[in-house]
C-alpha cells in the first residue's frame, strides 16, 4: 500500500512516521511555508487548564511516553522534551489580583476566580497519571521553581505538564520514518482523483504552478497541511473551515543561568505563558490575531503585547537578551476542536488539521489517528466531534 502525507508539521511527520513503521510506502511531501506552526510553536504539553475540556490533548499527553520511547529505538533522542511541570498562576499578576483580562483559548486560557480554576483543574486531573498529583504552591516556592516570577506568584502546580522543541519533534520524526523507508519530497502538491476516490498527488517543485511535475500514485492521501489544508482539498470540492491565525512568539537568553528544569508558567485569562530550554533560554508569547493571512511579519504591536505581559507576570526577564521573534500560523478550525477524520465521498482521503494552539500537544497522536485512518484501520478513539467537514457551531436562538 502506497500513502502520501501532504505536510511536514508535527502531525503530518508522526502520520508518515507511523505509516512508515507499520510498513506502508510512505512519501512525505511539503511546500516548506513560511510561517509553518510547528517551528514557531512553543511547545507546551499541558491539556488539563483550558476552559473546555481536550479530550485528544489528553490522549497526545498520554502518548508521549510511547512515541519517545519508539524514537529511541529508531535511534532519535533529541527533540527537547521534558517533564519540567506547570505553574498556572492564581495570585500576583497574572493571577487572581493581577490578570490580564479575558483569554481568547489555548495555552494560558484559565477563565475564571482561583476556586472555580482549582476545582475544575483538580476535577479534570483526578486519575489521570499524567498529569500528577496538583498542589498549590506559595509564591517564594514558585519562584524557587521560576527565578524570574513576580515575587507575588501563587500558583497550581502541575507535576505532569512538559516541553518540547517542535523543530527538533519534526526532524526527530522524518529521520527516524526515513530508517523504515520513508521517502521525503519538497515542493507544492495537488491531490488527483478519479472514480470517487483519491489516485494519487502531482508534486511540483519551484514556481511552475500546477501543471507538469512528478504523479506519485496513492492509496491513500493524508491532507495535513495545517492553515494551507483549504487551499489543498478546495479544487476538490472539499470545504475545510480552517484559517491562519498569526502568533508572535518572542525568544529571550538570560545570561548565566541554568533554565534546563524551569517549569511553563501560564498566567490566568491572558492567553499568553512563557517557558525554559536548556540553553538559558526562555520563550514567551504569544499574539493570537486573526484576520491578516499569512503576513508573516513581525510587528511592533505584537512585540510590546508579548513583552509587556511576560515583564508583568515575570520582570525578572527584563535583563535577559532578545534572541528572535518567531512567527507562526496556527491552523484555527470553526470552533476549538480539530478536524480529524476521513472525507466521505472521497475514499482514501484523511484530513488532520485545525490544532490550533495546541499542536504540539495533540500533533503525534492526531498524526497517529490519521495513519491508522489511511490504513482502513480502527482509529482508536471517537472522532464524532472532530469531522473535518463540520461547520461553525450553531447560535444559540434569541430569548426575551
Amino acid at each position: 500500500m502506497r500513502v502520501v502525507v501532504i505536510g511536514a508539521g508535527v502531525a503530518g511527520a508522526s502520520a508518515a512516521y507511523e505509516l512508515a513503521r507499520a510498513g506502508a510506502e510512505t512519501v512525505l511531501v511539503d511546500a516548506a511555508h513560511e510561517g509553518r506552526a510547528t517551528s514557531a510553536g512553543a511547545g507546551i504539553v499541558c491539556p488539563w487548564t483550558g476552559r473546555e475540556e481536550e479530550p485528544l490533548g489528553v490522549e497526545g499527553a498520554r502518548h508521549y511516553p510511547a512515541m519517545l520511547a519508539a524514537l529511541a529505538e529508531d535511534g532519535q533522542t533529541e527533540v527537547g522534551h521534558r517533564t519540567s511541570g506547570a505553574l498556572l498562576l492564581i495570585g500576583g499578576p497574572g493571577g487572581a489580583d493581577g490578570g490580564a483580562g479575558a483569554g481568547n483559548g489555548g495555552d494560558g486560557d484559565v477563565d475564571g476566580d482561583a476556586a472555580e480554576v482549582e476545582e475544575r483543574i483538580r476535577a479534570r486531573t483526578a486519575g489521570d497519571a499524567q498529569a500528577g498529583q496538583i498542589t498549590r504552591v506559595a509564591p517564594e516556592d514558585a519562584r524557587e521553581l521560576f527565578p524570574a516570577l513576580h515575587p507575588r506568584s501563587s500558583a497550581l502546580h502541575i507535576p505532569g505538564a512538559a516541553r518540547v522543541d517542535g523543530r527538533l519533534l519534526r526532524a526527530a520524526l522524518c529521520a527516524a520514518g526515513e530508517r523504515h523507508g520513508l521517502r521525503t519530497v519538497e515542493g507544492s502538491a495537488r491531490i488527483e482523483t478519479g472514480g470517487g476516490r483519491v489516485r494519487g498527488v502531482r508534486v511540483v517543485r519551484g514556481a511552475r504552478g500546477h501543471t507538469g511535475g512528478e504523479l506519485l500514485a496513492a492509496d491513500a492521501v493524508v491532507a495535513a497541511a495545517g492553515a494551507w489544508v483549504p487551499e489543498l482539498l478546495g479544487p476538490l470540492g472539499v470545504e475545510v473551515r480552517v484559517a491562519p491565525q498569526r502568533g508572535q512568539i518572542v525568544h529571550l537568553r538570560l545570561p548565566d543561568a541554568d533554565t534546563a528544569a524551569w517549569p511553563v508558567v501560564l498566567p490566568r485569562g491572558t492567553g499568553h505563558y512563557m517557558l525554559a530550554f536548556d540553553d538559558s533560554r526562555i520563550v514567551v508569547g504569544a499574539t493570537r490575531e486573526d484576520g491578516v493571512g499569512f503576513d508573516p511579519r513581525v510587528t511592533a504591536g505584537g512585540l510590546a503585547e508579548v513583552l509587556d505581559r511576560a515583564l508583568t507576570v515575570a520582570p525578572g526577564l527584563a535583563r535577559a537578551e532578545h534572541i528572535e521573534t518567531r512567527v507562526g500560523f496556527r491552523p484555527v478550525g470553526p470552533d476549538a476542536a480539530p478536524l480529524l477524520g476521513t472525507v466521505p465521498h472521497l475514499d482514501g482521503l484523511v484530513v488532520a488539521s485545525g490544532l490550533g494552539s495546541g499542536g504540539l500537544t495533540a500533533g503525534p497522536f492526531a498524526g497517529l489517528v490519521a495513519a491508522r485512518l489511511a490504513l482502513g484501520k480502527d482509529p482508536g478513539t471517537d472522532l464524532t466531534p472532530y469531522d473535518p467537514l463540520r461547520g461553525p457551531a450553531p447560535t444559540p436562538p434569541r430569548t426575551g
